[in-house]
């Protein structure tokens, strides 16, 4: 009686070994490619962006502090861009105001440069998101390690 038990719970999970097998290799949905958005242009981020970005300053290893900024980027839609955030790190809360150009490539990636300000020589890698709804950023200036996340207005 034991062996007949043994068998049939074997043909039952081997069964549903064969129908998940002709399940999978005959299903019609298929995993979509995702493919980098295209068409973006120095155009495609303008006017008032809202933005986040946490990250770490500090000039060696093991010296890094945290941050926080939270402000507006105002995009141009020319290549030229003015930011106005508010920072915290280490309790202490200070506002600043920059200005700098952009570049966007047409698969939607590009960079900003700040150029005057106090934040003169800061530097980012960005893609654009949704046709310019959103932006990420990461900070590639020396001595920072930080990302931006941006939302237009």
């Amino acid at each position: 009686m034991k062996r007949i038990v043994s068998a049939l719970l074997a043909l039952a999970v081997l069964a549903v070994l064969v129908a998940l097998v002709l399940v999978t290799t005959t299903s019609k949905r298929a995993v979509r490619t995702v493919y980098a958005q295209s068409g973006c242009s120095v155009g495609t981020l303008n006017g008032d962006y809202a933005f986040s970005q946490p990250g770490w300053a500090g000039a060696g290893q093991g010296n890094q502090l945290p941050f926080f900024n939270v402000g507006v980027l105002a995009f141009g839609g020319t290549g030229t861009l003015s930011v106005s955030f508010t920072s915290v790190s280490r309790g202490v809360v200070s506002t600043e105001t920059d200005a700098g150009t952009y570049t966007v490539n047409p698969d939607c990636t590009g960079s900003i440069s700040i150029t005057a300000g106090p934040g003169a020589g800061v530097t980012f890698n960005i893609v654009i998101i949704g046709h310019g709804a959103e932006l990420f950023g990461i900070n590639t200036s020396a001595g920072f390690t930080s990302s931006v996340d941006a939302k237009k207005q």
